[in-house]
C-alpha cells in the first residue's frame, strides 16, 4: 500500500512544481494542492492502522517529504509537519484519538511546540492560554497540538502538548516573510480554553516510552524517539529543497549564455562542472546520513531491540549536519547561476530563500546539537530533551 502512495505522490510532483509560485503568492498551500495530496494517501503514512493508516517505515515517509520539497519547498515543509502529527497523535490517550479521528480519519492537525503558552491544572484537565507562533499549515487543519508547561500552584510540574480543536482557537494572519512564504505559518491564539486531561501528552512520558497510545498502537514506528522524529521532519524538506535547487540550476546552466565571456555557454565552463559535482555530492551525503540513521533506528525496533543513546545523539548530529550541507550546496549553486536567477518567480531563488528560512528553525541549530554530541562523547551528561 505504501508503494501506491509514493507512486501517486510522484505523479503529483509536476503539478506541485507548477503551483509553487501560487503557494508563495497566496502565503499558504493552495486548497487544490492539499486536496490532491490528501487523495494520494500521504497523510496516512504515519497514521495508526486502527484509524485506516499504514504505520509505515519512517524512511518511506521522509523520502516522500523530500520529493515533495524538491518540487515546492513550502508544500514539502507543510506536508512533513502536518503528516508527522498523525504519528504524534498515535501516542496520545485512546480517547484523544477517538476525539480527533472518530468521525473523520482524514482530519489534519497543525502545531507549534515552542512554549508560548501554558495550561493551569484544574478539575479534570487544564485551562490553557497562550499565543503560539509559526503554526505551519494551520489554515488546512481542524486541530492543533500546542506545546507548553503544566502549571500547578504557580509552578511548572510537567511539559508537553495540548490537543485543541479548531473551534477553541483563533488564527492570527501574520505570516509575511521572506522565505517559506507558502507555509501559512500563522499564529494560533488560545484564551481560557479547557483541555481535558486525556488531550495532554507529556514529553517525559514520550521519551520514556510510556505514552498511553502505545497500548493500542504497537507498530514499531511509534517507538521511534521524538528527538529523531521531530528534528528529521524539519531537516528533510531542506534536503529536498537542495535537490530541487540542484535540478533547477542544472537546467538553468544548460541554457545560459555567459555574455561577459564572449558568449560562452555556461555548461561548457569547467568550473561550473566542478561546482555541480561538489554540490551534488554534499546533497547526497546529507540525505544518506539523515535517512540512514532513521533506517538504523527503525531496523533495531523491527528486531525487537532498543535504540542506544549513541545512535540517538548521532542522528541529531547528522540531522543538523544535513541541513548545513544542503544550505551550503544551495548557496554554491545560487552564487554561480548569474543575474538571471535573481528574477522573481524563478525556482532557484525561491529554493534559496525557502531553505534559509527553514534553517532558522530551532531544530536546525547546529551548535546545540553538536554540543550535545560532544558531551556524550566525553562521558558527560546530556540534559537536552531533544534527542
Amino acid at each position: 500500500m505504501t508503494q501506491e502512495v509514493t507512486e501517486r505522490v510522484d505523479a503529483l510532483l509536476p503539478t506541485l512544481r507548477e503551483r509553487a509560485q501560487e503557494a508563495e503568492d497566496l502565503r499558504r498551500i493552495p486548497d487544490e494542492s492539499m486536496k490532491a495530496l490528501q487523495e494520494t494517501g500521504f497523510f496516512r503514512l504515519l497514521q495508526p492502522k486502527q484509524w485506516g493508516g499504514h504505520a509505515a517505515d519512517p524512511v518511506v515517509f521522509y523520502d516522500t517529504v523530500r520529493k515533495l520539497a524538491s518540487a515546492c519547498g513550502s508544500t514539502g515543509w507543510v506536508a512533513g509537519i502536518v503528516g508527522v502529527h498523525n504519528w504524534h497523535l498515535a501516542l496520545f490517550d485512546q480517547q484523544a484519538q477517538q476525539d480527533v479521528w472518530g468521525e473523520d480519519t482524514e482530519v489534519r492537525i497543525s502545531s507549534s511546540y515552542a512554549p508560548m503558552g501554558a495550561g493551569v491544572v484544574t478539575e479534570g484537565g487544564y485551562i490553557v492560554n497562550g499565543s503560539w507562533a509559526w503554526s505551519s499549515g494551520s489554515d488546512h487543519a481542524t486541530w492543533a497540538v500546542l506545546g507548553g508547561p503544566v502549571i500547578k500552584d504557580g509552578k511548572p510540574v510537567d511539559f508537553g502538548s495540548f490537543l485543541i480543536p479548531r473551534d477553541d482557537y483563533q488564527i492570527d494572519d501574520v505570516w509575511n516573510v521572506v522565505g517559506l512564504r507558502g507555509t501559512g505559518s500563522n499564529t494560533v491564539v488560545v484564551k481560557d480554553v479547557f483541555v481535558p486531561r486525556h488531550r495532554f501528552l507529556s514529553f517525559r512520558k514520550m521519551s520514556e516510552l510510556q505514552a498511553p497510545g502505545l497500548e493500542q498502537n504497537t507498530d514499531p514506528v511509534y517507538r521511534m524517539p521524538w528527538g529523531t522524529i521531530h528534528p528529521t521532519t524539519i531537516a528533510t524538506p531542506i534536503v529536498g529543497m537542495a535537490y530541487g535547487a540542484y535540478d533547477a540550476h542544472v537546467e538553468h546552466q544548460g541554457k545560459r549564455i555567459r555574455a561577459a565571456y564572449a558568449g560562452e555557454k555556461a555548461k561548457d565552463d569547467p568550473f561550473a562542472k566542478v561546482r555541480v559535482a561538489e554540490a551534488s555530492s554534499d546533497i547526497d551525503a546529507a540525505w544518506r546520513q539523515l535517512s540512514g540513521n532513521v533506517a538504523d533506528e527503525y531496523a533495531l525496533l523491527l528486531a525487537g531491540k532498543e535504540i542506544p543513546f549513541d545512535l540517538r545523539v548521532r542522528a541529531r548530529r547528522d540531522q543538523v549536519r544535513a541541513t548545513g550541507r544542503s544550505i551550503a550546496a544551495i548557496d554554491k549553486l545560487f552564487e554561480s547561476s548569474g543575474a538571471t536567477a535573481l528574477a522573481n518567480g524563478t525556482p532557484l531563488q525561491r529554493f534559496w530563500r525557502d531553505a534559509h528560512a527553514g534553517r532558522v528553525h530551532a531544530a536546525n541549530d547546529p551548535e546545540r546539537a553538536y554540543q550535545m554530541y560532544g558531551q556524550h562523547e566525553f562521558g558527560l551528561p546530556v540534559t537536552d530533551a531533544m534527542v
